[in-house]
């Protein structure tokens, strides 16, 4: 087994933000604005996903995550290891074509 696959992940983040009102949506976009700036990766509209090299670096983001939130609205953190998300299936389009999941970034691959 490759234990370097266990020991590196993603770290996803998965929101619904209400969007009702102008500063709803304006917190809703920094937000987002947010996550792009610390290397997260836009998997979907509200899910985004950044790569992390151990679990202290998950612990670290998270806090800077917990710093960030709007006051309202719902906000989910998950870790995936490594090898779950290259057992992950990318399904696009009807019908459908299956592509696959993004790869860790090169630079996080040297540790």
């Amino acid at each position: 087994m490759d234990t370097e696959k266990l020991k590196m992940g993603w770290l996803i983040v998965a929101f619904d933000l209400p969007v009702g009102t102008k500063k709803q949506r304006k917190m809703a976009t920094d937000f987002r604005n947010y996550l792009l700036d610390d290397g997260y990766q836009m998997i979907q509209f509200s899910v985004y996903a950044r790569a992390c090299v151990s679990f202290a670096r998950q612990e670290t983001h998270l806090d800077r995550l917990k710093k960030s939130l709007p006051p309202e609205g719902s906000v989910r953190a998950i870790f995936v290891t490594r090898a779950q998300w290259e057992r992950s299936h990318v399904i696009q389009g009807s019908p459908a074509s299956v592509v696959e999941a993004e790869d860790l970034p090169e630079q996080i691959q040297l540790w």
